[in-house]
């Protein structure tokens, strides 16, 4: 993606289409998205070790190479930042050691909690996922409909990237979806994680290019059980007398029919919203380097909001 990016801009600038009286301005915006990323990067909070989710129903063990942002940060990064519309039970997110909101070839995991009731999975062995496949892809053309009504890229599943795999042992449930987003040339990469509990499911959904691909499949045996449900709330404890029994099982957990509102992929456009946010100022910011103009000091900076501060115990790694 990156080698893409830079091809792009040395096209636009080799082609003219940055007038040189626009230079002063738009290298103006360079410097100022830079300090921006800069400032956005050094405010974050991020936890290892042990990590307890606010509503106690669940920790996290953030293993070591990976760190932890809390619910607050997250939503911060999610909508101010990557420009998605607010999402309900937001848990964390977690990111590889060097990843962040702005880190190139790098990825991260949206953590939510749904408290769906407790999902039987005593079908988990008969599913033909290559069958739901096909039909996810022919149920694409209602939902894309709406979709583009709300201003959204239309979707469409390219296949598996990994087919689905479900732990009976450890009730933890996992498989990598190929998506194209609109018109795009090249095709994103939806890996998601869902863990059974007694009241609800945990889901860690990845966000990534299909370029990180074996980066995450890498990873991905580090992050399949940190996760885990506390005490008095792990499936093993579900009592069919009082406990809600959820109306999917694991098949519709994968077919996304729980799920699947029209802003869940919209987490996958955060690699767009970056290039967009920067790729202006970026392209001027290369003609004023090759001319070796003005100083950039001279520029006045205005920050931006800082992301709210870490509310949660643990221990921080800045």
């Amino acid at each position: 993606m990156q080698k893409a990016f830079f091809l792009f801009i040395a096209l636009l600038v080799t082609g003219g289409m940055v007038r040189a009286n626009d230079e002063d301005s738009l290298t103006a915006q360079l410097v100022q998205q830079i300090k921006m990323m800069d400032s956005v990067n050094k405010a974050m909070k991020y936890q290892t070790g042990v990590v307890k989710f606010s509503n106690g129903i669940a920790q996290l063990n953030v293993p070591q190479g990976f760190k932890y942002l809390n619910a607050e940060q997250s939503n911060f990064v999610l909508t101010d930042l990557w420009g998605n519309p607010p999402q309900e039970n937001i848990m964390g997110m977690l990111f590889p050691e060097a990843g962040g909101p702005y880190a190139d070839s790098s990825y991260a995991f949206i953590i939510k909690y749904n408290p769906m009731g407790y999902v039987k999975d005593e079908d988990a062995d008969k599913i033909n996922y290559d069958e739901m496949l096909t039909e996810m892809q022919k149920e694409e053309k209602d939902a894309n409909a709406e979709r583009l009504k709300q201003g959204y890229p239309s979707i469409h599943i390219v296949g598996w990237a990994q087919k689905p795999f479900y732990d009976k042992t450890n009730k933890v449930l996992h498989w990598a979806k190929r998506i194209q987003f609109g018109t795009e040339d090249h095709q994103t990469l939806n890996y998601d994680i869902r863990i059974l509990g007694r009241k609800g499911i945990l889901s860690m959904n990845a966000v990534a290019s299909m370029s990180e691909l074996e980066m995450v499949k890498k990873d991905i045996n580090k992050v399949l059980h940190i996760a885990e449900f506390t005490d008095g709330n792990k499936y093993s404890d579900f009592d069919p007398k009082i406990d809600k029994v959820a109306a999917w099982g694991i098949g519709a957990l994968v077919a996304g029919k729980v799920l699947a509102k029209v802003g869940a992929f919209a987490f996958l456009g955060k690699f767009l919203k970056v290039i967009i946010l920067g790729i202006g100022a970026l392209i001027a910011g290369l003609i004023k380097f090759f001319k070796k103009k003005k100083q950039d000091e001279t520029l006045v900076y205005e920050p931006v909001p800082a992301p709210p501060a870490d509310e949660q115990s643990n221990t921080p790694n800045a």
